[in-house]
């Protein structure tokens, strides 16, 4: 491995870089999927919203509203598939010529980047929007085989098949929603990985300011209060 990063133009301290980077973003999503039981993350208290989703569903007459909210969800899913796949193939442009990225580094940090090694920290980049991109196509199937399943409860709520299929229903929506989230953070982690064009240090910062900028979202934003706590009547 030392010789190949020789070869590409890394240092020791940019390999450490990197695991660390890609250490810091699955460990973030190991700890968001399986929080500690007292400190649940919004992704975890979103999922037992989605199970009262489809509880409710099985009893609202007309079901607009529920295939309203599927197709917002898959539109959702459909844009971020596209914007990464845009991204990724600026990227393979800006790969295939770095020299524009040659003149940005010598203006900005006075530093002669062989183009090799421009590249080599760009194919980090788009692993990571490649990743975001097979997560939100998988996303945007799974919310389908949900619609399907949505589609396949009885309209009557005393049916026994009524909340079987609504429970499965609910567990696809769940893992939909997973696979979205995953790719988000995807997203974010690679526009961390652009500061690596900087240096193994702007990497490590980038790491440490996305790896805070995630977790708070997740576990002290203001969302997860409002979720988590009961709103007082403000009525007069």
């Amino acid at each position: 491995m030392e010789s190949i990063a020789n070869f590409v133009g890394l240092s020791g301290l940019d390999i450490v870089a990197v695991f660390v980077f890609l250490g810091v973003w699955q460990g973030i999503s190991w700890w968001i999927e399986h929080p500690a039981a007292k400190h649940p993350s919004v992704t975890v208290l979103m999922s037992e919203y989605r199970r009262k989703w489809m509880m409710v569903m099985v009893r609202r007459e007309p079901r607009i509203f529920d295939a309203q909210m599927m197709a917002s969800l898959r539109q959702g899913t459909s844009f971020f598939a596209s914007t990464s796949l845009l991204a990724m193939g600026g990227l393979l442009a800006l790969i295939g010529n770095v020299d524009p990225l040659q003149n940005v580094t010598m203006q900005i940090g006075n530093l002669e980047t062989p183009a090799m090694e421009l590249q080599t920290k760009l194919i980090l980049v788009l692993i990571l929007l490649g990743n975001a991109f097979l997560k939100f196509v998988w996303s945007n199937r799974v919310f389908g085989y949900c619609s399907v399943m949505m589609g396949a409860v009885p309209n009557d709520p005393d049916d026994a098949q009524a909340i079987p299929l609504a429970r499965k229903a609910a567990e696809l929506n769940i893992r939909a929603a997973l696979n979205f989230n995953r790719g988000l953070r995807s997203m974010y982690f690679a526009l961390g990985a652009v500061a690596w064009v900087a240096g193994a240090w702007a990497l490590f910062a980038a790491c440490l300011v996305i790896g805070s900028l995630v977790w708070s979202r997740e576990f002290a934003s203001l969302p997860r209060e409002i979720i988590l706590n009961d709103i007082p009547d403000t009525k007069a």
